[in-house]
């Protein structure tokens, strides 16, 4: 039977749809799969057997925010991982290790299994120099040594998974890889995994329309966007029947608490914290309109959001900035900000807001899409394909 490890640092299993969905296609062709994530406030278990894959967690002493603070977590990190990733070779083996980013740091506990003969895929998840600058609106040394890192990462890897086209073409360009070396796989849901369920009406508080957001609360992913963005939508246009709901944790969550109450929009936003299965699903269904706000950089600009597959796939419509990617993937269907700021953003949701008939049209619009391109089923054949090729290599 062949057999696979994968290594995730910055989410927990299952909670990381995309990691777990690739452990559960390997398990369905009868690999043994065993995970390695941290620990969260929902999943505190060091050791569980979940649909018959293993998945070994560790703690870590912080989710970091600045510079110093990502050392000490991914250094923490490594160690752990290490340390699990010797337990497994010794009491259950393996024949591949994925690496899943950030950091670009994991490969290094992988480098010594290769001499052994262990493959490695790389499952490029985040562009790692460019979060950087976006987080920290500059370059110099540590810039350059993330692009070191993300280099040797890439290199090192026999496959290289891309979250999308543009990170498959910053393996190829930026990092040398060769091109049948590099496959593009997208973080689509599965078909018989989300669904609409009836609304929960304890979220929607009788508001005529809801306004959703769902995915982790980090510094750059926005969501003080979008409470300011709400905050607009209320005083500079006297918005009235909207609510607002936040599915997701994160270390930035306080700080959008405190905003909300900052700007006396606690009574209109709902924060129900990270959601599973028909919770979460029923929360999604809830949304008459899914805002993306993260804002416009060239992190942002590049990356594909779980948000625009989980949303379209409900038939949500979308609103968000001018983003690259985010308009690669859902064209006409959203409804994009005409200027990168919150004020911005409101006037992009307003149309949407005010015409029912329009804010219909565009759900419609965007469950077509998805029925039609964002098909996990073909995204899990070329994600198999890839194991399948390096276990015929060996």
């Amino acid at each position: 039977m062949p057999s696979c490890v994968i290594i995730v640092e910055n989410l927990s299993v299952p909670f990381d749809r995309r990691v777990w969905q690739e452990a559960q296609a390997l398990r369905s062709l009868g690999w043994e799969v065993s995970v390695i994530c941290p620990t969260n406030q929902k999943n505190l278990r060091r050791y569980e057997l979940l649909e018959e894959i293993t998945i070994y967690r560790h703690p870590l002493p912080m989710e970091a925010r600045y510079k110093l603070g990502f050392l000490f977590e991914y250094g923490a990190a490594l160690f752990h991982e290490a340390r699990l990733l010797f337990k497994i070779a010794l009491t259950r083996g393996f024949d591949i290790i994925q690496v899943c980013n950030p950091p670009d740091l994991l490969f290094v506990n992988a480098l010594p299994y290769k001499l052994f003969g262990k493959r490695l895929v790389f499952d490029h998840h985040d562009l790692c120099p460019e979060l950087f600058a976006a987080k920290f609106a500059r370059k110099g040394l540590l810039h350059r040594i993330l692009l070191l890192a993300e280099r040797l990462t890439i290199k090192s890897a026999d496959i290289v998974i891309s979250a999308n086209e543009t990170f498959r073409n910053i393996a190829i360009t930026r990092c040398g890889k060769s091109p049948q070396d590099v496959i593009t796989v997208y973080s689509v849901p599965d078909r018989m995994q989300i669904k609409r369920l009836l609304p929960n009406q304890e979220l929607r508080k009788g508001a005529r329309v809801v306004l959703g957001y769902i995915g982790i609360i980090s510094d750059q992913d926005g969501v003080d966007h979008f409470v300011r963005m709400l905050h607009h939508l209320v005083v500079d246009h006297s918005c009235q029947g909207i609510g607002a709901v936040i599915v997701g944790e994160g270390p930035a969550l306080p700080g959008v608490r405190q905003l909300a109450c900052d700007l006396n929009l606690e009574k209109q936003i709902t924060f129900t914290g990270y959601l599973r299965g028909d919770d979460l699903l029923a929360a999604l269904s809830t949304f008459d309109i899914g805002i993306i706000p993260d804002p416009v950089n060239e992190y942002n600009d590049k990356i594909s959001m779980n948000k625009v597959f989980e949303y379209s796939a409900l038939g949500v419509p979308t609103v968000a900035y001018n983003l690259s990617e985010t308009r690669q993937l859902l064209g006409a269907t959203a409804e994009y900000a005409d200027d990168a700021t919150p004020a911005g953003l409101a006037r992009a949701c307003l149309r949407l807001i005010i015409d029912d008939d329009e804010r219909a049209e565009r759900g419609r619009a965007a469950k077509a899409l998805a029925d039609e391109h964002f098909d996990w089923a073909r995204e899990r054949a070329k994600y198999v394909a890839a194991y399948q090729r390096l276990i015929r290599a060996r």
